[in-house]
């Protein structure tokens, strides 16, 4: 079974941290990977291969990808980083990017090169739904690997239960139709939104992303849903501190 499926079977709200590949430095993106393993309250991590379109992403993790870009990470880098992470890390790893840098390396090749080295999902924003379900589903599956999908409060309950139909992990519920960013609670708009979803009572479980930053974000969004993920939150932290006080920052979240 992928790790992600094991994972999403745990009798918990899940907590996934993303972070820009090749941020704040080069040669940085194992030793925060094992650090957040090493922390023990963390459940999955989504490595984003950055690229110099990023038109979903905030201020804060575009900056990062323009660093990680000048720092000279590419996807052919990250690979080479990742290729023994393995024997050291047991959750499972997401990679987060655009499509255009797997079209680059060929879709297959990637996918290929994913299940050499231990990934177990991509979360690729700008690949459509029925693209997907057309031309690649089959090449994903091949190679064991789990696609997510984002849904917005602007995804028609038509579309998000396509989404739900052809889906085999985790849906990626985005907060807002907004770009990433921290925020420090949600409103009305937004929990109204997180109770439709819950109510459709889709096969697949959720996890909240965009706007994720303390425990008061995650708690109401790990009210309606499975899970959260923290982005921009994690990747100020990393400009503030670089790889270090990684426990301290995920202790906040939870409370602990």
């Amino acid at each position: 079974m992928n790790r992600i499926n094991q994972k999403l079977k745990e009798d918990k709200k899940l907590l996934s941290i993303y972070f820009t590949a090749g941020y704040p430095e080069i040669d940085d993106t194992v030793s925060i990977i094992q650090k957040l393993e090493l922390s023990g309250v963390v459940d999955m991590i989504e490595i984003g291969l950055p690229f110099s379109d990023p038109l979903a992403d905030g201020p804060t993790i575009q900056a990062s990808s323009t660093a990680a870009l000048k720092n000279g990470m590419t996807t052919e880098k990250l690979f080479k980083q990742l290729k023994d992470i393995r024997p050291f890390v047991r959750i499972p790893l997401i990679i987060m990017g655009y499509f255009n840098p797997v079209l680059q390396y060929g879709v297959e090749a990637f996918c290929k090169k994913c299940q050499e080295i231990g990934i177990d999902g991509l979360i690729i924003p700008d690949l459509p739904v029925d693209v997907y379900d057309e031309h690649y589903k089959a090449t994903f599956e091949k190679y064991g690997l789990i696609n997510v999908f984002l849904i917005t409060p602007q995804t028609s309950d038509r579309r998000i239960r396509y989404i739900d139909s052809i889906s085999t992990g985790f849906i990626y519920m985005v907060s807002s139709a907004s770009t990433t960013g921290a925020q420090s609670g949600f409103g009305s708009t937004q929990t109204d939104y997180f109770e439709r979803i819950a109510n459709m009572n889709l096969k697949n479980p959720q996890i909240v992303g965009f706007g994720i930053s303390n425990n008061d974000t995650f708690t109401q969004a790990t009210r309606y849903a499975k899970g959260a993920i923290i982005g921009s939150a994690f990747i100020k932290h990393l400009t503030n501190n670089g790889a270090n006080s990684i426990d301290d920052f995920v202790s906040r979240i939870l409370n602990l």
